[in-house]
């Protein structure tokens, strides 16, 4: 199993993709910025930083403007932040 550093960057490089993509509606590219940003936080634990950014895309995951593959992407992500531990 990956470290929980390690899934924060896998998250990241996610976010990235996701911020990224033009086909994707900007307020959802917005709040994948942002979602970034608050992985990159040092100053918060990794499990805090975690359910910081489950609950910024928990906004969007729902957004009837995503296209489907940008849906996949948004729950995979969110299955990665869930599986790292709060500490």
């Amino acid at each position: 199993m990956a470290s929980p550093e390690d899934m924060i960057k896998q998250c990241v490089m996610m976010l990235q993709a996701i911020g990224e993509d033009n086909t994707i509606p900007r307020n959802i590219r917005r709040v994948a910025e942002e979602t970034k940003t608050v992985l990159l936080d040092d100053k918060k634990s990794t499990g805090l930083r975690a359910a910081d950014a489950l609950s910024k895309i928990d906004e969007i995951s729902n957004d009837p403007n995503m296209p489907v593959y940008a849906r996949t992407r948004i729950w995979e992500l969110a299955s990665t932040l869930e599986a790292i531990p709060l500490d």
